[in-house]
């Protein structure tokens, strides 16, 4: 019996050390070692800090803000950002590079929001190990260790029309007394296909040199209605022409099962899911820390862009190529110096080309009971271009709000709400012309949110004035008020 006990012992003790040897840099196991480093600091702070509050910087339009200059040998291990900005997708529009060593290409080329797993533009929270993004997706931190040798040099450039009214921004680093000898350093690039190339799998990352991939983000904007991730991904390591990498389908690689749906997690999650429709959006990353993927001399990774939907005489498949929006952001680590595998596109091409009607909630003209309360409210952010219409009824007996809105062409179009949501929003029903469509809104949310896009169905709509009606039914136990937020209608034509 004692010898079985010290066996249990011996594996329970095996299975913790190799857990423990598992943890990343910097958990609580190293707490207690003393470091041989100065903590730095490069920030948006006031440079008055005694008496001053000026922390944020504005960025013009084509212009271009250098947030360190730092000199090595050094690490970073934090960058956090926040922003106000009310253009629209603003977060595709400002772009965020990363330069080593007084390198003439930068490492890091990435969209503001991509870098952070915010795909599509579009401002929502993310929980992993390297990325946690809170504030509704407006406070940005990152945790990847970013080693460097001599120098390091971090921009953000406003691509858009309109002025970036403030970035305020923490770069935590430490200054090193040497570089170890076997530090990679990190990498991270933006690419897009809209939409993917017949024929060929999108590809996520080519990398020369020795290094190892620590993972992706992958945002895809669905083309036609179903699921479009069958698609198995390929690691071709070191000059291989048959991946020894291979996958079984892109949930799968996600590390999700049987489709996805929206979840948190350390190393794999799915920030945003809308669904399968068409347009509908999706967002997921996938982190090797625990599981890195080495390589002496190349990387290739690349994924299937396959799903289901019909083919060419009509039958439908599980498994056939489609030609959906892709944009991606692989992370690595390697040596210097790196190949440039993608460009970045210009701002105008980041951009969904759409055939969806918008029609923002500001430029309508409401009638309610209740008119002295209706405002247009601005900071909303994300998607929307910062404002939108504001119902504010004081009681839900005088809470009932119509708009009227044109349609040029008749025929038929998936309609869609942009709503937002907050703590002193209610629930309301939603009436066109008369006939009530779909299930009651709750619009409450602790925080002030855009909601996912409200889905009023594929509706058949004539030329000329539409009316849409919102009628409070109530309210959520934990709201404080009736109020009611419209972004935007979104109109797409059905094919």
């Amino acid at each position: 019996m004692k010898l079985k006990a010290l066996l249990i012992i011996a594996v329970l003790m095996a299975s913790w050390t190799a857990v423990y040897a598992q943890q990343p840099l910097g958990m609580l196991d190293e707490i207690p070692i003393l470091k041989d480093y100065k903590a730095m600091r490069a920030s948006s702070a006031d440079p008055n800090w005694k008496n001053g509050n000026g922390d944020a910087r504005p960025i013009a339009p084509g212009q271009t803000l250098t947030l360190a200059e730092l000199s090595g040998p050094g690490r970073i291990a934090h960058i956090w950002f926040t922003i106000a900005d009310n253009e629209k997708f603003y977060g595709k529009k400002l772009v965020l590079k990363m330069y080593w060593d007084g390198e003439k290409t930068p490492s890091v080329e990435s969209p503001m929001n991509d870098f952070f797993c915010e795909g599509h533009g579009m401002d929502y929270p993310v929980n992993s190990l390297p990325f946690r993004v809170t504030s509704n997706g407006r406070g940005r931190n990152c945790y990847f260790p970013m080693p460097f040798g001599k120098s390091a040099r971090i921009e953000v450039t406003n691509e858009g029309k309109e002025p970036c009214h403030a970035l305020y921004y923490y770069i935590d680093w430490q200054k090193l007394p040497k570089l170890d000898k076997d530090s990679a350093y990190f990498h991270a690039k933006y690419r897009q296909e809209f939409p993917c190339k017949s024929g060929d799998d999108y590809l996520i990352l080519s990398a020369v040199g020795k290094g190892h991939y620590v993972g992706c983000n992958l945002s895809v904007r669905c083309l036609e209605p179903s699921w479009w991730g069958e698609g198995d991904d390929f690691f071709y390591i070191d000059g291989e022409t048959e991946p020894s990498l291979r996958g079984t389908g892109s949930e799968d690689y996600f590390c999700d099962g049987w489709g996805l749906r929206q979840i948190d997690g350390l190393f794999y999650g799915c920030p945003l899911m809308e669904g399968l429709d068409t347009l509908d959006r999706t967002t997921a990353y996938r982190f090797h820390i625990p599981d890195p993927v080495p390589f002496t001399k190349s990387l290739k990774v690349t994924i299937e862009h396959k799903g289901a939907g019909p083919l060419p005489d009509g039958k439908w498949s599980g498994f056939k190529e489609r030609a959906d929006d892709f944009s991606s952001v692989a992370y690595w680590y390697q040596t210097e110096p790196h190949v440039e595998f993608t460009k970045m596109p210009p701002v105008e091409q980041r951009l969904y080309p759409s055939t969806t009607i918008e029609i923002e909630g500001e430029t309508l003209i409401p009638s309610s009971t209740a008119k002295k309360e209706l405002v247009q409210r601005q900071g909303i952010g994300g998607s929307s271009g910062g404002a939108q219409l504001f119902f504010t009824p004081p009681s839900k007996e005088e809470a009932d709000l119509s708009v009227k809105f044109a349609v040029q062409k008749a025929g038929k179009y998936d309609v869609r709400l942009l709503m937002t949501k907050s703590w002193d929003y209610g629930i309301y029903r939603v009436y066109l012309d008369g006939t009530l469509i779909g299930k009651p809104m709750d619009l409450y949310s602790a925080d002030v949110v855009a909601a996912p896009a409200t889905k009023l169905g594929k509706l058949d709509l004539s030329a000329g004035d539409h009316t849409l009606r919102f009628e409070c039914i109530g309210k959520n136990d934990a709201s404080k008020g009736f109020f009611l937020g419209l972004d935007m209608i979104e109109l797409l034509p059905v094919k």
